[in-house]
Parts: C-alpha cells; structure tokens; sequence
C-alpha cells in the first residue's frame, strides 16, 4: 500500500465518523433541554478520564482510556443509540453492533483498523482497568447531566433508584472513590424529589 491508499482510507474514515455528530442521546446538557450527541459525550468522558484519572482503582494507560471514550459510541452511527433504562432493547453489544465496529473500523488501513477494533471489544468485555475506569467515565457523566437537570432521564417512564443504582454501580468497578460520589448524587436525587424510590 502506497502512503497516499493509506492516507485515502484514513480521510474516509475522518469523514464517515463525522456522522457520530448527528447522533442524539436521551441525556441532555448540563442545565440544559438541549439533547447530548454522541460526539460531545465522547469528547466529555475524555477530558473527564484525563482530569479524574487519579481516581482509578488501579494504575491505568490513561492514552487508551482515552482511545476507549472517544470511540466506544461510534457504532451507533450505524446501529443507533439505545437508551441505558430501555426495558426492551438489550444495552449490552449487540449484533448490530458489531457489524457496525468492522464497517466502520474497516474503512481505516487493516492494522490500524484492526486496533481500533481490538480497543472498542475491551471497552465492550470491561475487564481490563483501562476498560472499567472508561466505563465509570461513561455511566458517570448522564449521572451528573440527571443531577443538573432535575432529574433529567430519570423523569422517563419505569426509571426508578433502583434501576439507577444497578446500572451506575459499574462505576466502583472503575473507581470507588467517584462510586462514593456518585451514590451520594444518587440518594440526594431521591431526597430532592427527582429520583423515584420505586
């Protein structure tokens, strides 16, 4: 491959995931009516992973946390975000996800593509340190928009503590000390009115 066939696949690549912009989200801004995307929340768990990365429970590489937040949404460009209190739909990685990782990773040259991928699949298992401190920063952050937004996406339909404490509590997987945090927004969401108890 000629550098210009690689730099080709790299420039497709830039402008496929530009795509990530039009994705809505259920969460919205801080203090705000206004809809996240899925590339301003990927942009937020970066800096939130450089800011609070002291707060992992082990040492990580704060680099591929980094890689990890900024693409673990991407294949919602194809097969669309679903909503973390969703009943219906499995919020685990689905099929349709997948094929979206190996479209959308493929377009890049083979062994850069294949990175991204192998990064997005430890994102995904969240096994590894860097893969749970990511996804402390990706159930942290609609907890702090729910929070600021009078309860935000908690105000849903069947969204009750109890469905909120099992799904944030991956955080302490990540970090315990922004798990304590995080169940103190948790129970001061039920004390103010805007988190049902059940």
């Amino acid at each position: 491959m000629t550098l210009s066939d690689k730099l080709l696949k790299q420039i497709e690549f830039i402008k496929e995931i530009d795509k990530i912009k039009y994705v809505q989200r259920k969460t919205k801004l801080f203090n705000s009516d206004r809809p996240e995307n899925d590339a301003e929340h990927s942009w937020h768990l970066a800096l939130m992973a450089i800011v609070l990365s002291e707060y992992a429970n082990e040492p990580v590489d704060l680099l591929k946390v980094v890689k990890m937040v900024l693409i673990h949404d991407i294949v919602e460009i194809d097969a669309g975000d679903t909503f973390i209190y969703d009943t219906e739909k499995n919020h685990s990685n689905t099929k349709a996800e997948r094929l979206a990782a190996q479209r959308i990773f493929g377009i890049l040259p083979k062994k850069q593509g294949e990175e991204l991928i192998a990064i997005w699949e430890e994102f995904e298992a969240g096994q590894t340190p860097e893969a749970q401190f990511a996804r402390a920063m990706d159930r942290l952050e609609p907890l702090l928009q729910n929070s600021s937004n009078n309860g935000g996406t908690w105000n849903e339909p069947g969204v009750n503590y109890k469905q909120v404490y099992a799904k944030k509590s991956v955080i302490k997987d990540g970090s315990t000390v922004l798990w304590e945090y995080a169940e103190k927004l948790i129970d001061a969401g039920v004390v103010l009115g805007i988190l049902k108890k059940d």
